[in-house]
């Protein structure tokens, strides 16, 4: 399953799953590198960063971004 870190609260993040629901998960279960916006795979009781989705998603937002700047 796939999730964009949303935020973090304290000692949890919370993950926006690809169908709109969120969790809580405890930070420490994350790589260190897990930032804000970051993607993330849960796979076999891990999550991973992924981070060609990550900057794909971060190009997206910034193509949106200008895109409204140049209205």
């Amino acid at each position: 399953m796939r999730y964009s870190i949303d935020r973090f609260e304290g000692n949890f993040a919370i993950l926006e799953a690809e169908n709109g629901e969120t969790i809580g998960v405890e930070r420490a279960r994350l790589p260190r590198e897990a930032g804000e916006g970051d993607i993330v795979v849960h796979e076999i009781g891990e999550f991973k960063v992924d981070a060609e989705a990550t900057a794909a998603r971060r190009a997206r937002i910034r193509e949106k971004m200008e895109a409204l700047w140049e209205k």
